[in-house]
């Protein structure tokens, strides 16, 4: 990890290892905490925050679905994550709000414990590598099977519901993979271990639906609503494990994936990225970096009083 100096908690700004919490924290013990993943980048205009309220907003309906009540309005965190590039001078970055049951309390009954904010921000290039973005990757099917709708909220982004992914993620490295992909309980395709999945087939987009257990992932939402501007025909169904085999293209999203192609599935040979995966990759670069005045609103600029120009 690439240190910065500053992290913002519970309303001020600390010097980086000072950023600490206390041993017995309710979050550390249980997992009882929610967080987002969000990027700038140095868009045309300045520094830019994609989705920051869309994310800051998801981070609220993860803490409610848990009963925990974040004690700053979403402008406070807003103006957290721009306090945060702007004390870390940073410029394309990444950003880990996080909210968690503190120190107080043990046991499994959380609601006596305090509740800490913090937002982290520090420069992290491509997840799945540069490499990835360009050529694709390999995956591979976890037999971890996604936590299902009944056992834990899957729309929610809490700390706890990772150790699922971790499972998965570690099961398919060893065996020499770039990334895992998890069925639900059903035996149908989820999601990767921290993205979102879309299959290309007959010039069709393919996405699981949100009742597949999957994150209601916000890059996820993008690429669909990019995708219907540029008139291509997006489906969200349940995907079986052999359509992965059988798919023209298949690519993946998330924020630290941002659009990254899956190459090869189960030693199945999808092949080098498609067209439309390129084209969907493009079209996002220029979003993100503010080229795209259509999706303009989607960009928060540090320093600005709102989104969007």
């Amino acid at each position: 990890m690439q240190e910065a100096e500053k992290i913002w908690m519970n309303g001020s700004l600390v010097d980086w290892h000072d950023a600490t919490v206390h041993v017995l924290s309710h979050g550390l013990h249980y997992g009882s905490s929610v967080f987002e993943g969000i990027r700038a980048y140095d868009a045309e205009g300045g520094v830019a925050v994609f989705r920051l309220d869309d994310h800051l907003a998801r981070l609220e309906r993860s803490a409610a679905q848990y009963y925990m009540d974040i004690p700053f309005p979403r402008e406070g965190l807003r103006h957290a994550v721009h306090g945060v590039i702007t004390a870390n001078n940073l410029g394309a970055c990444y950003i880990r709000p996080i909210v968690l049951r503190g120190y107080g309390v043990m046991g499994l009954f959380p609601l006596d414990a305090p509740v800490d904010v913090s937002v982290a921000a520090w420069v992290w290039g491509a997840y799945l590598g540069e490499e990835g973005l360009e050529k694709g990757i390999r995956a591979k099917i976890s037999s971890w099977r996604r936590i299902g709708n009944n056992t834990i909220p899957a729309t929610a982004k809490a700390g706890g519901q990772y150790l699922n992914s971790i499972l998965a993620k570690i099961e398919t490295h060893k065996a020499g993979y770039a990334e895992a992909i998890l069925l639900n309980e059903q035996g149908l395709v989820a999601d990767g271990s921290g993205e979102n999945i879309f299959v290309v087939k007959n010039d069709v987009i393919m996405t699981p639906p949100i009742s597949a257990s999957i994150l209601e992932g916000i890059t996820r939402n993008s690429i669909m609503e990019i995708a219907g501007v540029a008139g291509y025909t997006v489906v969200e169904r349940d995907l079986a494990r052999a359509e992965l085999y059988t798919a023209d293209e298949i690519f993946v999203t998330g924020t630290a994936a941002e659009v990254c192609p899956i190459r090869e599935v189960d030693d199945h040979l999808i092949g080098d990225p498609g067209p439309i995966t390129r084209d969907l990759q493009a079209r996002f670069d220029a979003v993100i970096h503010g080229r795209d005045p259509q999706f303009i609103h989607w960009l928060d600029f540090v320093g600005s009083d709102a989104p969007g120009r």
